[in-house]
C-alpha cells in the first residue's frame, strides 16, 4: 500500500530523528567520552539525511498522487431498461428474472397538471400516490434489495417537463431535488423531445437547476450523475438537440453522456438500411458532434472518451414508425457495434414490450405498451442488448469530465503518397470531387471552394464534405484518365469552338460547355464554373474507347 502524504511526513521526521540520535562511529575511548557529552552530527551524517529526507518525501508526494489518480473511477458499461412506470398493465420491475433487467430507468416524471411545478408520475400521480396507489417506493426498495438500481428519467414525449412548465427557478430545482432525494439516486435521465426541444427559455432554465442540484450533490459526498437523452436521425442530433447539450455545458452541468433514441427514423433513414445500420450510423454521427461540443465548451476529449459518453436506446419491435421493425438481429448488432466503439450505455424501450404478443392481439403494426410486435421466438431483447454490459450505472455516478492532453497531428499531405489532389482553398470543387485534407478523403456534396474538409461543424448539411475516409498505407495518385493521341484533336488557342466538341488537352479529354476560344482547359479545375471546359469522366472514356 502507498504511504499517504501524512504517512509519509511522519516517516521523514522520524528518519530524521533517528539520524540525528545516532551516535557517530566510535573510534577509542576520547570518542566515547565525547559521544557521552553530547551528540553532534557529522557532515556524512547530514548528507545522508537530507537525501533520505527528500527521497521520503518525493516517495510521499507521488505515492499520495498515483493512489489518488488510482481512485478516480472510470465510466463502466451498463444496461438500464425504460419501464413506463404507469403503464396497463403494470410491469412488475422489481420482480425481473434477467440480472441485466435490474437496472431500470423508471418513466416519466413530468409537471402535475394542477401545479406546474410539482413532480409527477406521468401527470397521473404525484410521488405520494404512486407509493399509495403503485406501491411505487415499495417496488423500488425490493429491486434494491435484489442488487438492482433505479434511474428516474424526466420529461419524454407525452406531458410537460417540468423545465417547460415551471417557470420560478427555485421552485423548479426544488422539484428536481425532491424526486432525487426521494428515491435515493445516483443517475437522472432527462428526456428531452418535442416542445421541450425547442423551448430556449426552459432549456436555460432546466440546465440551471440540474447544475445546482449537481453542484448540492457532490458537496454532499452524494454525486449525481447527468444524463441527455434525446431524438436523433443517422445524420445525428438535430440543431435543437445540439443546443440542448451545449446549454448543460455552458451551465457547468458535467454531463455523464448523451443517449440518442435509435427508433423512428421516418425518411432519414437510407433505403435498404437495417434498424442496426440506421443506428450506427446515429451513434458515428453523434460521435463527431459530442466531441465539437465538448471543444467548443473548453473540454478536449479523445476519440474513446467521447464514445463513453454515448448511449443509445432503441424501441424493440415494432416502432412508430410502419415498416420500421427492430429485430433480435437488429438488437445483437447494435450490442456488438456498441461494445466494440466504447459505448458505455445501453437501454431500450421498453421492458413493458419484451415479449412476444398473445393470440388475442390482431394488429401487430399498432404499436402495444405490453408486447413487442414480434415473434420472439422465446428470446427476449435484454439479452440481445446487454451483453457485456454488466456495469453498475451506480459506480459510474462520481466520473468526472476533465480534458484529456491533446497533441497536434504531425501528418501532412503528401501529393505522391495521396490518392487525389490535396485540398486548395483558392480551388473551386464539383459535386462528386474528392480531394485529400490531413490525411483524409472527402467527397464534395456540392459546388464549394473555400470550405476546409474538416471545418468542425455540428450539422452534416452546413459542410460540402462528406468524409469517406483516412488515406491508405502505400496509395499513390490515381492516374488522371487519359485518351490515345488522336481519339480528338489538340485543343489550339485559336480554334473556335462549339457546344459538345472534344479535345485533349495534355492527353486527359475535354468537352467544351459552350462556344468559346482561347479558353485553355487547363483552368476548368480551378474554376469549373467560369470555365468553357469541362474533363469527361471515366465512364464516358470507357464509352469512346468501346466505340460507342
Amino acid at each position: 500500500m502507498l504511504p499517504s502524504a501524512v504517512a509519509a511526513r511522519q516517516i521523514v521526521i522520524g528518519a530524521v530523528l533517528s539520524l540525528a540520535d545516532s551516535p557517530a562511529p566510535q573510534q577509542g575511548q576520547g570518542a566515547i567520552a565525547s559521544e557521552r557529552s553530547s551528540r553532534r552530527l557529522s557532515p556524512l551524517r547530514v548528507v545522508i539525511a537530507i537525501v533520505v529526507v527528500l527521497a521520503l518525501a518525493a516517495a510521499g508526494y507521488y505515492g499520495f498522487r498515483i493512489a489518488g489518480a488510482q481512485a478516480a473511477p472510470k465510466p463502466q458499461k451498463w444496461f438500464a431498461g425504460y419501464v413506463d412506470v404507469t403503464a396497463t398493465p403494470t410491469y412488475a420491475f422489481e420482480s425481473a428474472k434477467e440480472v441485466r433487467a435490474r437496472n431500470v430507468v423508471l418513466s416519466f416524471v413530468v409537471a402535475d397538471p394542477d401545479d406546474a411545478c410539482q413532480p409527477s408520475w406521468g401527470a397521473a400521480y404525484s410521488l405520494d400516490a404512486a407509493a399509495a396507489s403503485l406501491d411505487l417506493d415499495r417496488r423500488i426498495a425490493r429491486l434494491e434489495q435484489r442488487d438492482g438500481n433505479v434511474i428516474v428519467s424526466f420529461g419524454g414525449l407525452a406531458n410537460q417537463e417540468l423545465a417547460s412548465a415551471c417557470t420560478d427557478s427555485a421552485e423548479l430545482l426544488a422539484a428536481y431535488r425532491s424526486v432525487v432525494t426521494r428515491y435515493d439516486l445516483t443517475t437522472i435521465d432527462l428526456d428531452i423531445e418535442a416542445g421541450s426541444l425547442t423551448d430556449a427559455a426552459s432549456a436555460s432554465r432546466r440546465a440551471d437547476a440540474i447544475a445546482a442540484l449537481q453542484k448540492e450533490r457532490r458537496k454532499a459526498g452524494s454525486p449525481l450523475a447527468v444524463w441527455l437523452t434525446l431524438p436523433v436521425t443517422p445524420a445525428g442530433l438535430s440543431e435543437d438537440g445540439t443546443n440542448a447539450v451545449a446549454a448543460m455545458l455552458a451551465a457547468g452541468v458535467d454531463v455523464s453522456g448523451v443517449n440518442v433514441m435509435t427508433m423512428d427514423y421516418g425518411a432519414s433513414r437510407t433505403q435498404g438500411d437495417s434498424m442496426a445500420k440506421a443506428s450506427e450510423k446515429a451513434l458515428t454521427a453523434t460521435h463527431r458532434q459530442l466531441g465539437i461540443l465538448y471543444k467548443q465548451a473548453g473540454i478536449s476529449l479523445g476519440d474513446a472518451s467521447v464514445w463513453s459518453k454515448l448511449g443509445a436506446t432503441p424501441m424493440v419491435g415494432q416502432n412508430d414508425e410502419v415498416g420500421e421493425v427492430f429485430s433480435l438481429a437488429d438488437a445483437k448488432a447494435l450490442n456488438a457495434f456498441a461494445r466494440e466503439n466504447g459505448v458505455s450505455r445501453l437501454s431500450m424501450w421498453s421492458l413493458n414490450r419484451d415479449a412476444t404478443c398473445g393470440p388475442n392481439y390482431v394488429d401487430l403494426q399498432v404499436v402495444s405498451d405490453a408486447c413487442s410486435g414480434i415473434d420472439q421466438k422465446g428470446q427476449t431483447f435484454v439479452n440481445a442488448l446487454s451483453k457485456g454490459y454488466d456495469g453498475n450505472p451506480r459506480a459510474s455516478a462520481g466520473v468526472v469530465t476533465t480534458s484529456e492532453p491533446t497533441s497536434a497531428s504531425t501528418a501532412t499531405d503528401d501529393p505522391r503518397t495521396s490518392p487525389y489532389p490535396i485540398w486548395k482553398a483558392t480551388s473551386a470543387y464539383l459535386e462528386g470531387t474528392k480531394v485529400v485534407w490531413h490525411r483524409n478523403v472527402y467527397v464534395a456534396k456540392w459546388w464549394s471552394r473555400g470550405d476546409v474538409p474538416d471545418n468542425p461543424v455540428l450539422q452534416e448539411w452546413s459542410t460540402p464534405w462528406t468524409l469517406l475516409g483516412p488515406v491508405l498505407p502505400g496509395e499513390t495518385p490515381i492516374p488522371v484518365p487519359t485518351l490515345a493521341p488522336g481519339t480528338y484533336p489538340d485543343w489550339a488557342g485559336t480554334a473556335i469552338y462549339d457546344k459538345g466538341d472534344r479535345v485533349l488537352f495534355d492527353g486527359v479529354p475535354f468537352e467544351s460547355k459552350w462556344w468559346n476560344q482561347g479558353a485553355s482547359p487547363d483552368a476548368a479545375s480551378a474554376d469549373p464554373d467560369s470555365s468553357p471546359w469541362v474533363a469527361l469522366t471515366q465512364a464516358q472514356i470507357d464509352q469512346v474507347e468501346a466505340g460507342d
